[in-house]
């Protein structure tokens, strides 16, 4: 099984970015994407569909790849779904992401977090119990970004504007920062951001001018690219170094986006993507 793949899914381009951690982390592996674009977006999705999108693309990727792990690069679908799917596939390694409000709670200054998430994400059990546990000695204030994923999706397909606040995602990231309150570094005030949706690295340089260089930005992308990297060790399953890498890119939906982001964040040629149907 060393030799066989990585599995990576999102419900679009926003796992992109851990993907791009991991082969950073572990780039003899050999990795399988799918974004799921024909059943986008998740985060407005009820849970039993994303449990349902969850398991056929897990059994999917299983029967056709064989792959020794799957990384669940979804917040809204972790949340959802994982602990569902680590029933079901108890010998298959899954790595989910949630927010990180561990590093952000231990990092903060201030003791004031802001949060980042789609509604699916922070309306779950999941988040909830994430919340609850690391709120002792933090204040989390939480924003569901309704639309922002998509229109990240959207924009990805279109030129760069000259201007940051000329292009379309300037208001979306606008709009959800200013519903969280103050940003700063004084007491009270907003020191610590967490995106707590793979997409949302896409706006770092939105997020970065309207929020000023003082605000700590936390994704998760190399906390997972770490978690799998142990995981694969402790199963003694590393690909053998030496060994070519090989990245495939599948979407249920349209190409357009899944391929101009590979070209955009990952630098992969034109035409590296394919359509795939999952049932």
């Amino acid at each position: 099984m060393h030799h066989f793949p990585i599995g990576i899914f999102d419900s679009g381009i926003g796992g992109l970015s851990v993907l791009q951690a991991l082969r950073g982390e572990l780039p003899q592996e050999q990795l399988v994407y799918v974004a799921d674009s024909g059943h986008a977006p998740y985060g407005e999705r009820d849970e039993a569909f994303v449990q349902q999108r969850t398991g056929a693309i897990a059994r999917h990727l299983r029967a056709q790849y064989g792959i020794k792990a799957l990384v669940i690069a979804c917040n809204t679908a972790t949340a959802a779904a994982v602990e569902q799917l680590r029933r079901e596939m108890p010998d298959l390694l899954l790595i989910g992401v949630e927010p990180a409000l561990k590093p952000a709670a231990q990092s903060s200054q201030t003791h004031h977090v802001g949060v980042m998430a789609t509604r699916g994400t922070v309306g779950s059990a999941r988040f909830a119990r994430l919340l609850a546990e690391h709120s002792q000695h933090t204040r989390f204030s939480v924003q569901a970004c309704d639309g922002l994923a998509l229109a990240i999706e959207q924009a990805t397909e279109q030129p760069a504007p000259a201007r940051l606040e000329d292009g379309a995602l300037w208001a979306h990231c606008a709009r959800h920062t200013a519903a969280l309150g103050r940003f700063g570094r004084n007491a009270g005030e907003i020191d610590t951001l967490v995106l707590g949706c793979t997409h949302y690295i896409f706006v770092k340089d939105e997020l970065r001018a309207l929020l000023g260089p003082d605000i700590a930005l936390i994704d998760t992308g190399s906390a997972v690219a770490r978690q799998v990297r142990r995981l694969l060790e402790q199963a003694g399953l590393l690909a053998p170094e030496g060994l070519a890498p090989r990245i495939e890119l599948f979407a249920t939906g349209g190409l357009n986006s899944l391929q101009a982001a590979a070209q955009r964040w990952l630098g992969l040629p034109a035409g590296s993507c394919a359509h795939i149907d999952i049932g």
